[in-house]
């Protein structure tokens, strides 16, 4: 590798070249077939046998996600003005090529379940939308009686109704998402206010806001990355070299991605800002090598110092490399797509910094020359510093040891404090329209979330035996009345009791589910006779042996979904007795499986790569114990890392979930590096000093590298992501804690194991 590296130096100009040509071809098809990944079902594996069951529901009940459109009048909404809007627009959405004309539900479409003297009959709550005052108080009361629609399409204060439009998953675009908010924009009024959500909502904010948020970033982490580096290598050529680097790397990430048709998930937005923090390490290294030579040699010439900088670093610089790139492909133990192929493609970006490292900068200072050299008095004064430091680390390791011991045991017990967050929408700010919309929408309804229970039995005709929809009705009434979060819940109980209330002339006392299940079956015939039996076929299959009950919740998060479920699972015992198995199904519970399944990557992207990085370490220095003592800083680190988040209520997400993969990817470099130059310094002999040149050679790099990564993820925190900010803060404390577990806990291991050491002396 040495020898191949050199011969590049006669070609610098080529090296140059080959990279720019590569780089610009990799832009070129970034900028052909780089595309966003709207459909948050896509962000899961399709082949788990929870989401094959709840695909199969799905098309048994034509469940879909639905975008909610609430129509806000502070009048109320029984007025020709609002009520022509809802009509409007149920027809205008009835007519989009996206939505099928029979998944719009409003008030305008909605069934109105009578009786008559005939027995029962279905009909619309309007055709023609009422003028006079006496019939729009006779369809307020036709509402207000109707259990079915009163605080689920219309609020009980009667200020709000809401229209919902189903979609098919694969029909949302960008376009779609706008022309849904430019068609919601026309019918604002100075009085009536129109709000738009739903989980389609969500997934076009994300794409929308997401490639936003990256053009934003990438320029400031680049202007704050280029200042850092400037003050720490005090070299305009070095700078730009360096950052030339970040920049190839990142280019050929991205590039990758699309020649092999791999698309943009938001998580992904964050490769370029990691890439552009982590490639500059290497740079960093090889350039604080080769001013230490420089300022030993002041009269060498500028091949000679590169090809001392490539004998002592190449190796040091593939070694970290690799390490790094193992932390990011542990992350392929994950099921969840977007953080398996942030770790691929973030891996082959870490790899192509390396490939860079090793030949454009040295190309670079071929072309351009040496950068100048520090002067005498700065470097005396930082070999004393660093010397100085080494000394007392060395002395007070006692003391270190047991601080460590202290703030390690305090973590442990805030880690049992972290939990998992499915939530797309604490994505957002909380004060943004999206957040606010839903907060709104979930104040005057049931919920924007939901959950759908399937209840299964073998036997045909089970959902019309009235003990079952008895169970069925028991199990809904103790969700919704026990829970605060569970705002409503919807299925064939409802049908059912309606049927039984309208045909016993409105009395509230046959609000209830028949004992008779000949009168059921009787109920339900009329009903698909008179009414839309298409309706009856989203809550029961054609058997009735198949049921749907949808809860609407008013949180996605993971607490409000697991503490519904809990609450469900309360009847399993119940309907054992009555042959009926409990499945679930729809997008809210896929998304809390989505949470498990982040969970197990993340256990495992750990223990992979710790495992791993062990191996390595041993092999690279042939001796495993070297492997354990450099994998101590990281191990520390991500402890502390997730005791924060406990302590901090960071939850755990497909952003944060990222944390340790970094930790470890980008704190391994620090104790690679510190190592290779303790082994190097080891021949003097002298403990002490061994410590001492080591930490003014790899300490004062390392510092640096943890001052422009920092520095580099701490620009998250401009991100309009929270959890992206939160991953930002996170990271730039683990590389400090890394930086001083490096020079400080490994240290004192190195000095205490005496490993490159056959006698005491220095101590």
């Amino acid at each position: 590798m040495e020898n191949m590296l050199n011969k590049l130096l006669k070609m610098p100009y080529i090296v140059l070249a080959i990279s720019i040509i590569i780089s610009a071809l990799f832009f070129m098809k970034m900028k052909e077939n780089s595309r966003m990944e709207t459909n948050l079902d896509k962000y899961m594996p399709a082949d788990h046998p929870a989401f094959i069951y709840s695909d199969k529901a799905e098309e048994w009940f034509n469940i879909k996600d639905g975008i909610i459109i609430a129509i806000e009048n502070p009048e109320g909404v029984y007025n020709k003005e609002t009520l022509d809007i809802v009509k409007a627009l149920t027809k205008r959405f009835q007519k989009m090529p996206e939505i099928e004309k029979a998944d719009v539900t409003s008030l305008y479409t909605a069934d109105n379940i009578v009786g008559t003297e005939d027995g029962m009959d279905v009909k619309a709550f309007y055709k023609k939308t009422p003028k006079t005052d006496e019939k729009l108080d006779e369809l307020s009361q036709k509402v207000k009686s109707n259990e079915m629609v009163f605080g689920k399409l219309v609020s009980e204060d009667e200020t709000v109704t809401i229209i919902i439009a189903a979609i098919n998953d694969d029909v949302f675009t960008q376009e779609f998402y706008t022309h849904i908010l430019e068609t919601a924009d026309e019918f604002k009024t100075d009085k009536i206010k129109l709000h738009v959500a739903g989980r389609p909502i969500i997934e076009g904010t994300m794409a929308l806001l997401g490639p936003a948020d990256m053009k934003k970033m990438v320029p400031i982490v680049l202007f704050v990355i280029i200042l850092v580096l400037y003050l720490t290598l005090r070299s305009v050529k070095s700078t730009i070299l360096t950052i030339l680097v970040v920049v190839f790397s990142t280019l050929w990430a991205f590039g990758l991605m699309a020649v092999v048709n791999i698309p943009i998930y938001a998580v992904s937005t964050m490769i370029p800002v990691m890439l552009i923090a982590i490639g500059v390490a290497d740079g960093i290294h090889l350039y604080s090598h080769l001013q230490l030579f420089m300022m030993k040699n002041p009269l060498a010439k500028k091949k000679e110092a590169v090809m001392d900088m490539i004998k002592y670093m190449w190796l040091p610089v593939i070694m970290t490399s690799v390490t790094t790139a193992v932390g990011f492909i542990s992350l392929l133990t994950s099921q969840v797509y977007p953080i398996k192929y942030f770790g691929i493609f973030t891996a082959f970006g870490v790899l192509a910094a390396m490939l860079f490292s090793l030949t454009l900068i040295p190309a670079g200072i071929m072309i351009f020359g040496l950068p100048k050299v520090k002067a005498k008095k700065e470097k005396e004064e930082n070999h004393k510093f660093a010397f100085n430091f080494a000394e007392k680390v060395i002395k007070y390791r006692v003391a270190s040891m047991i601080v460590t011991v202290v703030i390690v045991v305090l973590s442990i017990v805030g880690i049992g404090k972290v939990w998992i967050n499915s939530s797309f929408l604490d994505k957002f700010e909380k004060d943004s329209d999206i957040v606010l919309t839903d907060q709104f929408i979930n104040s005057h309804f049931g919920g924007t979330s939901t959950i759908n229970l399937v209840l299964d039995s073998d036997d045909k005709g089970a959902f019309k035996n009235p003990d079952v929809l008895k169970a069925v009705d028991k199990m809904q009434q103790a969700v919704v009345g026990n829970l605060e979060l569970a705002g409503n819940s919807f299925t064939l109980t409802d049908y059912v009791k309606r049927m039984n209330k309208v045909m016993n002339a409105d009395d509230e006392a046959f609000n209830t589910i028949p004992d008779n299940s000949d009168l059921i079956a009787q109920y339900l015939l009329l009903y698909e006779m008179s009414g839309d039996p298409e309706n009856l076929w989203k809550v029961v299959d054609y058997d009735y042996a198949k049921l749907n009950v949808n809860f609407q919740i008013k949180s996605d998060n993971s607490k409000a979904i697991n503490s519904v479920l809990a609450e469900i699972e309360k009847s399993k015992d119940d309907f054992e007795k009555l042959g009926v198995k409990m499945n679930y199904a729809g997008s809210g519970y896929k998304a809390l499986i989505f949470t498990d399944l982040i969970l197990e990557g993340q256990i495992m992207s750990l223990i992979l790569s710790l495992i791993i990085v062990i191996i390595l370490l041993g092999i690279m220095f042939k001796n495993i114990k070297l492997g354990f003592i450099g994998a101590v800083p990281i191990i520390i680190t991500a402890v502390i890392s997730f005791g924060i988040m406990g302590w901090a209520d960071i939850a755990l997400n497909t952003t944060t979930a990222l944390l340790s993969s970094i930790a470890i990817g980008i704190g391994i470099d620090y104790a690679v590096h510190f190592i290779e130059q303790y082994k190097i310094n080891s021949v003097t002999g002298d403990k002490l000093l061994t410590a001492q040149n080591t930490m003014a050679h790899s300490g004062r790099a390392i510092l640096f590298n943890a001052v422009v990564v920092i520095a580099g993820f701490l620009v998250l925190l401009f991100s309009v992501f929270p959890p992206n900010r939160e991953l930002g803060t996170l990271v730039s404390l683990n590389m400090f804690i890394s930086f001083v577990g490096t020079v400080t806990i490994m240290l004192n291991l190195l000095n205490k194991t005496n490993i490159y050491f056959k006698n005491k002396k220095g101590e």
